[in-house]
């Protein structure tokens, strides 16, 4: 049980409107397991940049988000890279 310690997810996204729909999916399938989710993009004007970085707070079964990463890890163009901070 995630609760010890928490597990910050940093994903790094290339191409959003590739991957919007299955990152999408995932992060509402594996919903009960996100405490929070920020998404940053760069946005200029006439601009909205195709890259971007989603940082999501990980809650409850450490199985379950250890099975988000991989999940998303698995998306070709997206890097998910972890921290972990314990108590």
């Amino acid at each position: 049980m995630v609760g010890e310690k928490h597990i910050i997810y940093g994903i790094h996204v290339r191409d959003r409107i590739q991957d919007a729909h299955r990152i999408q999916e995932l992060l509402t399938e594996y919903g009960c397991y996100i405490k929070t989710r920020v998404g940053f993009h760069e946005v200029q004007g006439d601009y909205c940049a195709p890259g971007g970085v989603i940082v999501l707070d990980m809650y409850g079964d450490e199985a379950q988000c250890v099975a988000l990463k991989g999940k998303l890890a698995a998306i070709e163009g997206l890097d998910v890279q972890e921290m972990v901070f314990c108590h």
